[in-house]
């Protein structure tokens, strides 16, 4: 398997997240309310896989390996733009926990701005994905050889094996700065 095959597989789950994030929004322009749970699970699921565990994945091994090859102008500029999508995706997920938070502390303007931070994401993610499977990943395994490419799909895994690990450590010391 490509090292791209695994990052390709975690695209599909997040299309499908992004599917419920679209049906969650139409819902509560129509109910003109919140389903916290959901917004909860979908929050840290864009933190936690989407952005932790898969652009982790891509940035630090895929795009850095990337970063030490002569790239095409094409391929860097597209690197960029990715590069910029991920920001765009966190400061979004920030921004939908913002005012997730202020709409339960009594601001009923955050539901419009949920909703259309929601609509951002899902477009965002649309583009972005569509630009990773389809004209980005493929080509750039072009800059590598087998051998190195069997490197990063090990790496890739071997991040997989250790990312729980790393997310409830930082849970749990989390939760004990609270007892302190």
């Amino acid at each position: 398997m490509l090292p791209i095959g695994p990052l390709m597989i975690e695209h599909r789950l997040i299309e499908r997240m992004t599917a419920l994030l679209e049906k969650e929004a139409d819902r509560m322009e129509r109910e003109k309310n919140i389903n916290p749970g959901f917004l909860a699970t979908a929050i840290d699921f864009f933190t936690a896989y989407t952005d932790r565990c898969h652009h982790g994945k891509e940035e630090g091994i895929l795009y850095e390996d990337l970063a030490a090859k002569n790239l095409s102008g094409e391929h860097k500029l597209l690197l960029r733009e990715i590069l910029d999508e991920h920001q765009q995706a966190r400061r979004a997920v920030i921004e939908l926990a913002d005012e997730k938070a202020r709409f339960l502390e009594g601001n009923p303007e955050s539901l419009q701005l949920m909703t259309d931070k929601m609509r951002f994401m899902v477009t965002l993610y649309a583009i972005h994905i569509d630009k990773e499977d389809k004209h980005f990943f493929l080509p750039c395994m072009e800059y590598f050889s087998p051998a190195e490419k069997d490197v990063m799909l090990a790496a890739e895994y071997e991040f997989d094996r250790n990312l729980i690990h790393q997310l409830y450590r930082e849970k749990v010391a989390k939760e004990e700065e609270l007892y302190k």
